[in-house]
């Protein structure tokens, strides 16, 4: 797929916005940055951890260095899609992501069945490590969501992205399956993420502070993993805090 790079190091913040803030800062980001090409676009992932969730129950606990491995699509998948298997790691702030691409199959038969694929690189090698080394790594949940991305217009480094609908499940660990599962954010959010190389520009920031956008510490499986681990999603939890606040009046 073209335009898709396959190593990154960055730089990333998320941010927890409402409707009201996300209707006001994409009129004030106009002039500084525009949607992408694809648009709007689903994004699926199956993410893989040991029996124990391991890797999730490391990160969580916000270690200095942490990292993670996901199979993604760009929509739903079939067995031709073009998937990417990424290693997503963090040290001291800093994002490092690489990734190779190959058939959805090929890479279902490569990370569930063993089958290597037939090209090699430094990054199938990086792979290859990561699946022995945790053992019994599996598909431990699919995470999915649907993003608008924007870059800068002067500054093609800057990358801004906007999530809806980001649903987690545990059960039908297909990318065939498309975005299906319980919500994660609640009603009226929106999850943003700034990726940047450096620091953020100044007009940037006075943007952000005038709306009062504050960062977040946010995890998509993380926030998934904590659901399934307490059965609870952000519908429920939204429709418990309705009750508690009616019981309270």
């Amino acid at each position: 797929m073209a335009g898709f790079k396959d190593v990154f190091q960055r730089i990333e913040v998320k941010y927890l916005l409402s409707d009201m803030q996300y209707t006001e800062l994409r009129k004030r980001l106009e002039k500084m940055a525009a949607v992408d090409s694809y648009g709007k676009t689903s994004i699926l992932n199956i993410y893989f951890d040991t029996p124990d969730f391991k890797l999730i129950e490391r990160s969580l606990e916000k270690p200095v260095y942490k990292e993670k491995l996901r199979l993604r699509t760009y929509g739903v998948a079939d067995d031709d899609t073009n998937a990417f298997i990424e290693i997503k790691k963090k040290y001291k702030g800093v994002v490092y992501k690489r990734r190779i691409s190959m058939p959805y199959s090929q890479a279902i038969d490569y990370l569930v069945d063993g089958k290597r694929p037939k090209e090699r690189s430094q990054i199938s090698d990086e792979i290859d490590y990561f699946l022995k080394y945790y053992k019994g790594i599996r598909p431990a949940m699919a995470i999915s969501y649907d993003r608008i991305a924007m870059a800068g217009i002067e500054d093609p480094e800057l990358r801004i992205t906007f999530d809806t609908n980001i649903r987690w499940r545990t059960d039908k660990l297909s990318l065939k399956e498309g975005n299906k599962g319980k919500d994660i954010l609640l009603p009226g959010q929106h999850l943003m993420e700034l990726k940047i190389a450096g620091a953020m520009s100044m007009e940037l920031a006075k943007i952000l502070d005038e709306l009062n956008i504050r960062k977040t510490s946010f995890s998509k499986y993380g926030k998934g993993y904590v659901d399934y681990m307490y059965g609870e999603s952000a519908k429920e939890r939204s429709e418990s805090k309705i009750k508690n606040f009616r019981r309270a009046v």
